[in-house]
């Protein structure tokens, strides 16, 4: 009997929980074409991260697979996601990130495209940054960078590790492409994904107003 280098209940249980808010995202509209990818710590080595090219509103527990930290299946025949290595760096950096989610909303989407000649979109004075770990106030900044677009994952992840070298981040977008945010676990994640989502809405909305 083959014995498994993690352990598989720790994988049903973030699997469980990666289907159920896939699923909810999903509903918003913000995983279209079965486009995004999302992803849980299991240990110390390995990942549970979506299967490449499944409906993520329609995500069953073989749609799961297990990933080493640099972005190689495990003890499996499917296929990650090609952005893999993109989460895993951030579980190799940071022992305290235990989820990270990436999605393609329309908000995010244009976002940016709009601001991805500035590389970075500023939120300022919005009571929602204290939705992000580490900001107790609203009287503040916040930068998010914006990553111009590149099918070479390994080059756009040194890039990711450069901004993280630099300054704490909870998010970053990538031009015409989608969001990632990560957290301590789902709950968190979710939180910061969703006030990304908001305040990147209310840029747009300004913006439109303000013409």
């Amino acid at each position: 009997m083959t014995t498994l280098p993690y352990d598989p209940a720790r994988l049903h249980a973030c699997a469980q929980e990666i289907i159920a808010n896939t699923r909810e995202l999903s509903a918003l509209g913000w995983t279209p074409a079965t486009s995004s990818n999302f992803s849980m710590r299991l240990d110390d080595r390995h990942a549970a991260i979506t299967v490449s090219g499944r409906d993520k509103g329609k995500l069953c527990e073989a749609d799961i697979m297990v990933v080493d930290f640099d972005g190689h299946a495990v003890a499996t025949e499917h296929r990650p996601s090609a952005e893999t290595l993109l989460h895993t760096q951030l579980y190799k950096r940071d022992p305290d990130i235990g989820c990270v989610l990436h999605t393609h909303s329309l908000v995010q989407t244009l976002s940016s495209r709009l601001y991805g000649g500035a590389t970075h979109i500023r939120f300022e004075d919005y009571e929602l940054i204290k939705a992000f770990r580490g900001q107790s106030t609203h009287a503040t900044q916040m930068d998010v960078p914006i990553l111009p677009n590149n099918q070479h994952i390994p080059t756009l992840a040194a890039q990711v590790d450069v901004l993280l070298d630099n300054a704490p981040l909870w998010g970053y977008l990538i031009n015409g492409h989608g969001m990632y945010a990560w957290g301590s676990d789902m709950a968190e994640a979710r939180r910061h994904l969703e006030a990304f989502e908001f305040l990147l809405a209310c840029e747009l909305q300004m913006r439109t107003l303000h013409r």
